[in-house]
């Protein structure tokens, strides 16, 4: 072997060496962001079932809050069907006397 073939041999070596280190550390960081991944993903998860619970108590107190207004609405409407009929009553009954 020649000077010339040990310095291209040694060369290749250096960049070999370079090269499998470099893919050591992209194999590493590969797992941290699986690793990462995984994490991310079981929140997003968390965080949607929270969503879909708070839609579904979000929805149940729209149809609470309806409820509850129509219940106030109607008393507030039979009450004042109730003074409307006694003033009816009183304008017959002058009516007829």
């Amino acid at each position: 072997m020649t000077e010339e073939d040990k310095k291209l041999l040694s060369t290749f070596e250096a960049r070999l060496r370079h090269l499998m280190y470099l893919h050591d550390e992209l194999r590493r960081e590969n797992a941290e962001m699986k690793q990462l991944l995984g994490k991310k993903e079981e929140e997003v998860a968390k965080l949607r079932s929270n969503y879909n619970e708070l839609e579904i108590a979000y929805a149940n107190l729209k149809v609470a809050k309806t409820i509850s207004i129509t219940d106030c609405e109607v008393k507030d409407t039979k009450q004042r069907l109730s003074k409307l009929v006694r003033e009816v009553d009183k304008c017959i009954a002058l009516l007829n006397e």
